[in-house]
């Protein structure tokens, strides 16, 4: 089985103070997602992490 093909529409995204964003990961549910982002948020530093859910792209094959 080859994880190729694997569905990852949720991401982490990490957010400075200046605006600019930054994909930390991809995750399969948004639960995951929802957990790495709350993780990384109780490090305490001066960022924010948000979960997003990617466009719906069509599958080639």
């Amino acid at each position: 089985m080859s994880d190729g093909n694997a569905v990852l529409p949720w991401l982490v995204i990490r957010q400075d103070h200046n605006g600019n964003r930054y994909r930390v990961g991809r995750y399969a549910t948004r639960t995951e997602a929802q957990e790495v982002a709350d993780r990384l948020d109780s490090q305490g530093q001066e960022h924010l992490y948000v979960v997003e859910r990617t466009a719906a792209t069509p599958q080639s094959g």
